[in-house]
C-alpha cells in the first residue's frame, strides 16, 4: 500500500512540475515572439502598406455603450486610423444574438468620432482572438495588420496572426490588466494554432480594400 501511495505521489508531483514547466515555457515563448512587434502609435505611423487596423472586441454594456476596456481600444484604434496607419479598420467582436452586438457599438463609436462608415468593417463572428485572426485572413484578405488591445493580450494576438501568415504588429491600449487569465489563454492558443481548427463561422468573403458598409448586416 505504501508503495502504491508513493508511486501516486511521485506521479502527481511529476504532473504538476510538467504542467507548470509547459505553462511557463509557452508563455515565455509567445511573449518573446511578440516583443519585436510591439509598437507605439508614433512607430506604427511609420509602417507602410498596412491593410487594416484590427480592434478586438470586449464587453458592451446593456445600454449599448462600450465598457472602459473596450473604449480604450477604440480610442487607440481611431487614433491610429487618423494618423494614417491604415485606410481601414476591422471591428471584431461578439454578435452572437440580436440582444448582444459588440461590433455595432464599436462601429458606431468610430463613426461618431469621425471615421467614415465605409472604412469600418464589422466582423460579427470574432468570438475569440483565434477566430478573429482566422477570419481577418480568410474572410477579409488581410495580409499586413496592426492589432489594438491591451498589452497583456497583444502578445497572443500577434502570435496567432503570424501563424496565419499575416505580418502583424501590436499597439497597446492599457486600461486594466488581467495577467492571470492570459497566462492560461496563451497556452490554449499555442495549442490551437498547432491544430488550426476552423472558427465557428466563416461565410462570405469581403475584401478589406472594399467598402465596410457591406458588413453592416450579417
Amino acid at each position: 500500500m505504501k508503495n502504491v501511495l508513493r508511486f501516486l505521489l511521485t506521479l502527481t508531483i511529476c504532473f504538476i512540475v510538467g504542467t507548470s514547466s509547459f505553462v511557463v515555457g509557452v508563455n515565455a515563448y509567445v511573449m518573446d515572439k511578440g516583443d519585436n512587434t510591439m509598437l507605439t502609435s508614433e512607430e506604427a505611423e511609420k509602417l507602410e502598406d498596412v491593410d487594416c487596423i484590427i480592434v478586438l472586441g470586449c464587453l458592451v454594456l446593456e445600454d449599448g455603450t462600450p465598457s472602459n476596456i473596450l473604449e480604450d481600444r477604440l480610442k487607440t484604434g481611431i487614433e491610429l486610423y487618423k494618423r494614417g496607419v491604415a485606410p481601414k479598420i476591422i471591428m471584431s467582436g461578439d454578435h452572437s444574438s440580436e440582444q448582444y452586438n459588440e461590433v455595432a457599438s464599436m462601429k458606431k463609436y468610430a463613426v461618431d468620432a469621425g471615421v467614415p462608415s465605409e472604412d469600418v468593417f464589422m466582423d460579427h463572428a470574432g468570438f475569440s482572438t483565434y477566430e478573429t485572426m482566422y477570419r481577418a485572413k480568410e474572410i477579409f484578405g488581410a495580409e499586413k495588420v496592426v492589432i489594438v488591445t491591451q498589452e497583456y493580450h497583444l502578445y497572443r494576438s500577434v502570435y496567432i496572426a503570424e501563424k496565419f501568415g499575416m505580418e502583424a504588429y501590436g499597439v497597446a491600449s492599457d486600461y486594466e490588466l488581467n495577467q492571470s487569465r492570459e497566462v492560461l489563454a496563451r497556452c490554449k492558443d499555442f495549442m490551437t494554432t498547432i491544430f488550426m481548427p476552423k472558427p465557428a463561422y466563416l461565410g462570405e468573403t469581403y475584401s478589406i480594400k472594399g467598402n465596410g458598409n457591406m458588413t453592416n448586416v450579417v
